[in-house]
């Protein structure tokens, strides 16, 4: 069945000056290529201190869906041409984000209804064929993820253990992470059984975390406030409890927002952003740090929470905030805020004072569901085409932000009847290339330059939609 990777409106209720150089000719440096242009063929012969020879292979890899059925294409540019499943790439399952890990290894990880879904890996080995490693994960439930040292992460919220239980039978909620080690191939979901995520900023409401960045050897969360829990309700007898009015009186909802008597949904304090600092990947004993310029820095698309905290080159974090406390029915929970972007510099761990951006001044009102670093300062955000206090919006468009500019560039030369975007976009020699799926038109890949926000269509995909680009790569 093909799917609709646009956040409709319905959708994200209950949950993606420089003269332009063209496509072609800031193309990836193609399989056999070094870092500077020159081919060496496709096994690259590079001499060691003891004279011995490497051999390097490499190739881009698509991951699209032809026919319902789901593939993993290589292909020797993203820049130009066309790339079909005959004879070519490997067949897989379906994923729900394809993480490429130091093009070493792609991760096809899967949220299968929230239950555990199975995942899997992939290499390039030493043919240059694409090649399923073989453990699978049976990850727990997750709403975001992130890659820290030699792990990717994967993170929700849930109940505790039973011997945690309130007087009430009421249990707390807790962190939920699963760690797994690339290198070793291996998957622990242990470590976190006894991280509370109860009365985490101290208002007595529990928390999920959005994104997990690495800046240096710590790890950087956006701290989202999910309300009181039935737990965070009867905690110190109510005290808690600012709008006695939300506590819920009976259980209802569906999918994401499901909820169940006595627990209080969503929070009640829409109008502030924290971000959470951990020294290492245990999630133990965090610094958290608050600004009131932006609300909570979360993309939502049903139960999914993406990442809006990243780091520029220099080391600077930028903190974005589409601002989804407006689509809440309660007024008191509806942000006053706009859609903006906060920053913490380099080498700090406040929020710096002086900066602040309003994106809704420079895109007439208009928000965003998904961020992504893409070079430099410059971050790619997938943009809502009308505000999100309208109804029918839909995440269709691309803009550049320059971070020090404080500057919003809608991207141009995309095509029309877009249906969807790639996971994640993949960046290589300065330019942003991205899996782009197109009503009644085969899918490409479009390279945009930051710089002008100009995009031109690279890479045909003979297929009915890409869900990731990226590059493996096999050396010995």
């Amino acid at each position: 069945m093909k799917k609709n990777y646009l956040m409709t409106a319905f959708a994200a209720m209950m949950l993606a000056c420089c003269v332009f150089t063209s496509c072609g000719d800031d193309d990836p440096v193609k399989k056999g290529d070094d870092n500077n242009g020159n081919n060496n063929g496709n096994n690259n012969g590079n001499g060691n201190e003891n004279g011995d020879e490497t051999k390097v292979i490499d190739t881009y890899v698509v991951a699209a869906v032809v026919n319902e059925a789901n593939y993993l294409l290589a292909a020797d540019t993203l820049g130009e041409g066309s790339v079909t499943a005959a004879n070519n790439g490997l067949t897989t399952e379906s994923g729900t984000y394809w993480i490429f890990y130091e093009n070493k290894y792609l991760y096809r990880l899967v949220y299968n209804q929230g239950n555990a879904g199975v995942s899997s890996s992939y290499i390039l080995d030493a043919e240059g064929k694409i090649k399923e490693r073989d453990y699978t994960y049976d990850i727990r439930r997750f709403t975001s993820y992130g890659i820290y040292n030699k792990y990717i992460i994967t993170s929700s919220t849930g109940d505790m253990g039973k011997g945690h239980a309130d007087e009430n039978g009421y249990l707390p909620k807790g962190f939920l992470f699963s760690y797994l080690d690339v290198d070793k191939e291996s998957h622990d979901d242990s470590k976190s059984e006894e991280i509370t995520a109860e009365n985490y900023l101290g208002n007595g409401e529990f928390v999920t975390l959005a994104g997990i960045l690495q800046v240096n050897n710590n790890i950087y969360s956006g701290v989202i406030p999910m309300g009181l829990s039935q737990y965070g309700v009867k905690a110190e007898g109510g005290k808690f409890i600012k709008y006695p009015e939300l506590v819920k009186t009976e259980s209802g909802g569906t999918g994401s927002g499901t909820y169940v008597e006595g627990e209080l949904q969503w929070t009640q304090y829409p109008d502030e952003a924290w971000v959470a600092i951990y020294s290492n990947d245990s999630f133990q004993n965090p610094k958290l740090i608050k600004t009131d310029k932006i609300s909570y820095p979360a993309g939502r698309s049903r139960s999914q929470y993406y990442q809006m905290i990243w780091s520029a080159d220099n080391g600077d974090v930028y903190v974005f905030s589409p601002s989804y406390a407006k689509v809440m029915t309660a007024d008191v929970q509806k942000t006053k805020l706009p859609a903006g972007v906060a920053r913490i510099k380099a080498g700090t761990e406040e929020f710096d004072e002086s900066y602040y951006c309003n994106i809704e001044d420079q895109s007439g009102g208009k928000s965003f569901v998904r961020s992504w670093h893409i070079g430099e300062d410059y971050f790619l955000l997938l943009m809502y085409d009308r505000p999100l206090t309208e109804t029918g919006y839909t995440a269709n468009q691309l803009a550049v932000y320059k971070g020090e500019d404080k500057k919003l560039t809608y991207v141009t030369g995309m095509p029309s009847g877009i249906t969807g975007f790639g996971n994640t976009p993949y960046v290589e020699n300065g330019i942003a290339y991205v899996a782009v799926s197109i009503e009644n038109s085969q899918p490409a890949v479009y390279c945009i330059n930051p710089a002008t926000a100009v995009a031109t269509k690279g890479l045909t995909v003979e297929a009915t939609q890409i869900g990731g680009i990226g590059k493996l790569t096999y050396s010995e």
